[in-house]
């Protein structure tokens, strides 16, 4: 049985990994952390990291970047393995995630959803097949609360494909200000927001005369939690280290 934490306790992603983890029986919730802290779970929820007096197996943290210095340091502090799942972090933030990953276990990627990590393999294999001929653009659809843009995912879908293209390739956010030609070293990356998109992502790759199309659409938050809690589970027992969606597929 792996005990979990999951911070942001009540916010709509908390409940949702409520509902996923009390339809399982490998694992349970023993705590919870979140600014509204009233009891209306069948858990314990706490204001804040340091009132935590539950041990638990892994933390799982759907909340918001500004949060991730205080679960850096409870994490090393207890040698609880994380779970991180927020998107949004700027690069500081993300050395200070490699950095603590050295004395702890930390799973970190920018999508949880098995089917987004799928897309990215599949990617870099069109990446190698079709080699510098055809040009590579991504699209990005999200709700109309989303704070950063572009995803955490597209980006992560671009880093996948430059890991197989020989060339140096550079990121293309907005064309609007300059008047010239696409160059054959970029990938674009474009960002739509409205309603209540959970998440869509197409990898555009436009070759002369034809056009292949790969995409990914989130139908429900749930894929999301259903991914972190695999994660969770996996993370049990791990030591410290960086992990991804990679040793979870393998």
């Amino acid at each position: 049985m792996t005990r979990i934490i999951i911070t942001g306790a009540n916010g709509k992603m908390g409940r949702v990994l409520q509902s996923v983890i009390s339809a399982r029986e490998d694992c349970k919730i023993v705590a919870g952390v979140d600014l509204n802290n009233e009891a209306n779970a069948p858990f314990p929820v706490y204001k804040t990291m340091d009132e935590i007096t539950e041990t638990a197996d892994v933390i799982i943290d759907f909340t918001n970047p500004v949060l991730l210095d205080d679960l850096l340091s409870y994490s090393k502090k207890t040698g609880t393995p994380l779970v991180i799942a927020t998107t949004g972090y700027d690069e500081e933030q993300k050395m200070k995630i490699k950095e603590t990953s050295k004395s702890s276990p930390i799973f970190f990627t920018y999508n949880m959803s098995l089917g987004i990590n799928l897309l990215a393999n599949l990617a870099k294999k069109a990446v190698e097949i079709l080699g510098n001929d055809f040009d590579i653009e991504i699209v990005e659809k999200h709700h109309n609360q989303k704070l950063d843009a572009p995803s955490g995912t597209a980006l992560m879908l671009a880093d996948a494909i430059c890991e197989v293209t020989p060339n140096h390739m550079k990121y293309e956010y907005d064309r609007h200000s300059k008047r010239e030609k696409r160059s054959k070293n970029e990938i674009g990356l474009h960002s739509i927001r409205g309603g209540t998109i959970v998440g869509e992502h197409d990898i555009i790759f436009a070759g002369r005369d034809e056009i292949i199309t790969l995409s990914h659409s989130a139908r429900s938050k749930e894929i999301f939690a259903v991914g972190a809690v695999n994660a969770a589970i996996y993370m049990k027992g791990k030591t410290a280290g960086l992990y991804d969606m990679k040793e979870l597929i393998d």
